[in-house]
Order: C-alpha cells, then sequence, then structure tokens
C-alpha cells in the first residue's frame, strides 16, 4: 500500500470520528485506531508480504498528520473497557454520576455503565483507592481495553 493512500486513510479516520478502521488488499492488511482519551493517539499496523515497507509508511504518515507519542495515563491503576459499547457516568441521564474525579471507592463498586447491544453492564472497580481521572465523555463510544479509570 502506498504512502498517500495510508495518509488518506488516517485522515478519513481523523475526519469521520471512527475509533478504528482495517483494510485488506490482497496479501497487505492495515489497521489504523484512534483513542480519544486526553487527546489523539493513532497506531497504524500493517501486515502481509509488504509489512516492513507498509510499517515504514505507516509511521511516517502517522509522523505526518500529527500523531506524536501516545498519551500517557496518570499514575495508578488503569480500569479498562471489557467490552465495546458506550459509556454512561449515571443510571439515568441527569442523575448523578457513579463516581467523580476525588472519590474514594472500594473494590466491586459501580464505576460507570458500558451500553452494549442495548444491554446496560455495570462496570465494578477491581480495586480499592481514589479515582485520579476519568478518561472518557459521558456518551462515548470505548472500544475494547480501552482505559476508562484511573485509580490510585
Amino acid at each position: 500500500m502506498d504512502l498517500r493512500k495510508l495518509k488518506t486513510l488516517i485522515e478519513l479516520v481523523e475526519t469521520s470520528g471512527i475509533a478504528e478502521l482495517e483494510i485488506q488488499e490482497g496479501e497487505e492488511r492495515v489497521r489504523i485506531t484512534r483513542s480519544l482519551a486526553g487527546g489523539q493517539n493513532q497506531a497504524v499496523t500493517a501486515a502481509g508480504s509488504n509489512a516492513a515497507s507498509s510499517s515504514a509508511a505507516g509511521a511516517s504518515a502517522a509522523a505526518a498528520s500529527g500523531a506524536d507519542e501516545p498519551v500517557t495515563a496518570a499514575e495508578g491503576h488503569v480500569v479498562k473497557s471489557p467490552m465495546v459499547g458506550t459509556f454512561y457516568r449515571s443510571a439515568t441521564p441527569g442523575s448523578k454520576p457513579f463516581v467523580d474525579v476525588g472519590d474514594t471507592i472500594e473494590e466491586g463498586a459501580t464505576l460507570c455503565i458500558v451500553e452494549a447491544m442495548k444491554l446496560m453492564n455495570e462496570i465494578e472497580a477491581d480495586k480499592s483507592g481514589v479515582v485520579k481521572a476519568i478518561l472518557t465523555e459521558n456518551g462515548q463510544p470505548v472500544e475494547f481495553g480501552q482505559p476508562l479509570f484511573v485509580i490510585a
């Protein structure tokens, strides 16, 4: 895959608001992911017969498009999304959020809800501590493994 095509795909991901794009042409495969947690972060991976040159081109394209280094999370335990869905901080619109930054929580406390396929899944803390950061906005889509909270 040539550099111009990779740049076009990266621009498509940036402007469309989608979180991930994967394209396969023959034996070549390119996957572009974007995370909005605290800033922009793009990763371009390539596989196939031309993987080395595609990866180099992808890295050049990512650098040219303004994606610098990955955003580092605040120190502490990171709670990640166990599924793809929509992130909600409270049980119903307009009600008090389950947790806020600075709240002391116990293991097993509900942190948020991730709606997936019309099912509301409560995400619980897997560690006791203080909520240091909330890395996702209410109502935003989340990906599997995306950081949601930092607990210290």
